[in-house]
């Protein structure tokens, strides 16, 4: 294991950590927010949390895939088919990720009318934006990924 990748592994691991915590203590409270903003709305606090927890999943299966990519750099593997299909999946997921939360952008729009604080939009709107820019940057080192394979496979036909 490589010292540069150890330290990333380290990372990732610890990215879920906040996630998770998230999950378990902010999510409720999240839910309970939209049943006393929506009190006609019996049943608005399950699809907030649903959204929120199912957004949870392609989170860990991108911290998965970083994972497995990590692993490919340290097996010299970086440079190939493999890492490109893990930075695809990183790339979906993220997209999930910001579709899922731009889902519950009501909800943070009502909180900021009810509270007279409009800054608490742009709170909600950080982890979709967050989400599109690492698609974006996925997207990017996927595409420079396969042509750096390409070349290498024509210059390896060539020699």
């Amino acid at each position: 294991m490589k010292p540069e990748t150890l330290f990333l592994k380290v990372v990732v691991i610890l990215l879920g950590f906040p996630v998770l915590a998230l999950c378990i203590f902010l999510v409720p409270e999240l839910a309970n927010l939209a049943a006393k903003l929506f009190p006609k709305v019996d049943y608005i606090k399950y699809p907030v949390s649903l959204i929120f927890y199912v957004s949870a999943l392609p989170f860990y299966f991108a911290l998965y895939q970083t994972f497995k990519l990590l692993r490919y750099i340290d097996k010299n593997k970086a440079f190939s088919e493999l890492s490109v299909i893990a930075l695809k999946k990183i790339k979906r997921c993220a997209i999930t990720i910001s579709i899922l939360h731009v889902l519950v952008l009501p909800l943070f729009y009502l909180f900021a009318e009810k509270d007279d604080a409009p800054g608490v939009v742009f709170i909600g709107l950080v982890v979709p934006f967050a989400s599109m820019v690492i698609a974006v940057f996925a997207a990017v080192l996927q595409k420079l990924l396969k042509k750096a394979i390409d070349i290498k496979s024509e210059n390896d036909l060539t020699i």
